[in-house]
């Protein structure tokens, strides 16, 4: 089950393990990605840091963290494919994978039918 963010970012939880990326209303409204700088692995990131910037044809938007926890992979595909987070924002197009520090957290954000309401 994923869960979304205010921010347009999403998370998917396996296991302790946050999969985190950017919603399709995100990259719709970024437009054009062409270039992604992505979070070290090993960082540990609150929640609201910025964890990754990416840059698109008309404008550059950070992901922001949506749970506490270390970064433990990253989506080095997106580095020489940006356009991933457009053409598949919320599966190949994810952006970074954390350890979470405290699971409950993710009870602080949205379901799918509440963000689909917020971004309306």
């Amino acid at each position: 089950m994923k869960k979304f963010t205010e921010d347009h970012e999403w998370i998917a939880v396996d296991d302790g393990i946050g999969t985190i990326g950017i919603t399709d209303y995100a990259q719709d409204a970024l437009g054009d990605i062409v270039f992604i700088e992505l979070p070290e692995v090993g960082r540990v990131l609150a929640v609201g840091d910025e964890a990754a910037t990416i840059e698109s044809v008309k404008a550059a938007g950070d992901v922001k963290n949506p749970v506490a926890g270390e970064v433990v992979e990253v989506n080095q595909k997106l580095v020489d494919e940006p356009s991933l987070l457009n053409s598949s924002p919320e599966a190949d197009g994810w952006v970074y994978k954390v350890k979470l520090a405290n699971p409950s957290e993710l009870d602080s954000l949205m379901d799918e039918a509440a963000y689909r309401d917020f971004a309306k």
